[in-house]
């Protein structure tokens, strides 16, 4: 079974929630993808996130894990969110490969499309909001310990989680009132936030909010996983360098160093793509439109690229929920010794000690406040 591509056809607006579908059966011509693909992240995603939810649980109930727990619970919500986000959104994108039919043929009411767009748009901006709260939570951690210690508790952590979600999802809500339009999106499988109508405002300030909220997140991120890795170097080097403290710490700031850049370079590499296509998209007046009718003609080569570069940028961001647990929590205490054996040639702190028991980033809080 290929993907169904809509390439023709006029938007019905009339549909509730301010969603926008198109009514032509896909000419085979517009055809790509396998369902095995949605299909394949769908399953590598819930097996992931569910291990990580499993693996933050049994954490949680250890009694020597209670000065972890607001780290570990960022943890937990960011594997739970991209959990939700892989049940309630894949299954539809796979039925909808499966029909091979348009969209409205499928659900006409068009109450669907506003559901998977809503779900795209909570869990799109909720694990980016997660991200740059575990980013500020581990800055803080580094850089004022003891505020850190007498401020930071599990209640404060569950306030702002429940916070983060609960904006996001009347931010996502916004159509309902009539700003913003979830639309069938190329090619046809998914819905998500209008781009191209500019002549609503409504439309262009939800779709330019989604962008800007996401880039502002990563710099958010960005910025606090910069200022967490200076903090560290500079400690670091500071301590004098025959101390076993100072081995410890070289071991602690490598194991550190190199999970943040991670994180920064999968959160980069998945996010900024969409989010800066989405910018472009507004702000030249493409949408979804455009893309349905550009593989009917030749001239529009350049257009039909730019569409499939879209889906391509949303699968990776689709790839972050993917990839969230194994960066964060599962692939930690195997990988990252064998990047510190590699790596330490090039570390400014003492390379010894490394075959003791790795140092979590949690650990290293409590070295710190101690």
């Amino acid at each position: 079974m290929t993907d169904p591509q809509l390439c023709g056809g006029r938007a019905n607006h009339s549909a509730p929630w301010g969603v926008s579908n198109d009514t032509t059966r896909p000419p085979e011509a517009c055809r790509s993808v396998s369902v095995a693909f949605p299909l394949s992240m769908m399953l590598t995603g819930l097996v992931g996130n569910a291990l990580a939810v499993l693996l933050v649980y049994r954490a949680c109930q250890k009694e020597g894990n209670r000065r972890k727990k607001s780290f570990l619970l960022c943890i937990g919500s960011l594997a739970l969110t991209d959990f939700s986000g892989q049940l309630l959104t894949s299954p539809v994108v796979i039925a909808m490969y499966l029909a091979n039919r348009p969209w409205p043929m499928v659900e006409p009411s068009g109450n669907l499309c506003a559901f998977f767009g809503l779900c795209m748009t909570v869990f799109g901006l909720c694990p980016l909001f997660i991200a740059s709260a575990m980013a500020i939570e581990r800055t803080l951690a580094i850089r004022a310990p003891h505020w850190y210690a007498s401020h930071m508790k599990t209640r404060v952590t569950k306030t702002v989680l429940l916070g983060i979600w609960l904006a996001v999802f009347a931010f996502a809500l916004l159509p309902i009132a009539g700003i913003g339009q979830y639309t069938v999106q190329w090619p046809g499988t998914w819905c998500f936030i209008s781009t191209g109508d500019n002549h609503h405002l409504g439309n262009t300030f939800f779709a330019s909010a989604f962008a800007f909220l996401g880039l502002f997140s990563l710099i958010i991120t960005m910025a606090c996983n910069l200022a967490t890795i200076k903090a560290l170097m500079t400690r670091c080097r500071t301590k004098p360098a025959a101390s076993q403290s100072s081995k410890q710490w070289g071991r602690i700031t490598m194991e550190t160093l190199i999970q943040l850049l991670g994180i920064m370079c999968v959160l980069f590499a998945c996010w900024s793509p969409l989010l800066i296509m989405m910018l472009k998209m507004i702000f030249s007046c493409m949408s979804v439109e455009h893309c349905k009718t550009s593989c009917k003609t030749v001239q529009s080569a350049h257009l039909q690229k730019e569409c499939n570069f879209f889906l391509t940028a949303v699968r990776l961001a689709s790839l972050n929920q993917i990839l969230d647990p194994w960066v964060y929590l599962l692939l930690r205490k195997i990988l990252l010794r064998k990047f510190c054996q590699v790596a330490n040639a090039v570390s400014c702190c003492p390379n010894n000690g490394w075959k003791g028991q790795p140092i979590t980033l949690a650990d290293e809080i409590i070295q710190t406040e101690a």
